[in-house]
């Protein structure tokens, strides 16, 4: 077995700077794209991804995972983290949600039913805190 290739750092930092493409990368230092995406990740050079396990808490079956609830908590969660999607995803999400919240209702999610809308428990909605969340990170925008 041989030794595994290696990406120099600083030459890596210099050729994304010039906008050298993750393909291009890759057959430049003999490692895979996906070597190079965690060579970038190390380096500090990969711009960091969100992270919706707040906005999404369960283990979503591959068939509910593009749902309406999941996408629009997911995009809730993009504004959150100060990276709001577009603005007809992001007015979707937050009309969504204001109307639950206005309702009282909640969601819930089983892996063998999906997303169903609840009556929202007494101390507070999952989505009242998602929605409240987003909206306070667009006004400090």
């Amino acid at each position: 077995m041989g030794r595994r290739p290696t990406v120099d750092r600083a030459e890596l930092a210099r050729l994304v700077a010039e906008g050298m493409s993750v393909q291009r990368l890759a057959a430049h230092f003999g490692v895979s794209e996906s070597g190079i995406l965690q060579a970038k990740r190390a380096a500090g050079l990969a711009k960091p991804m969100l992270d919706h396990g707040w906005a999404v808490p369960w283990k979503l079956d591959r068939v509910h995972a593009q749902s309406g609830p999941a996408t629009n908590l997911r995009n809730l969660s993009a504004a959150a983290q100060g990276k709001p999607p577009a603005s007809e995803r992001l007015n979707t999400a937050l009309r969504w949600a204001q109307r639950l919240v206005d309702a009282g209702l909640d969601v819930r999610y089983t892996p063998g039913e999906g997303f169903s809308e609840v009556p929202a428990p007494p101390d507070g909605s999952h989505v009242a805190a998602v929605l409240d969340t987003a909206r306070k990170a667009l006004e400090g925008r």
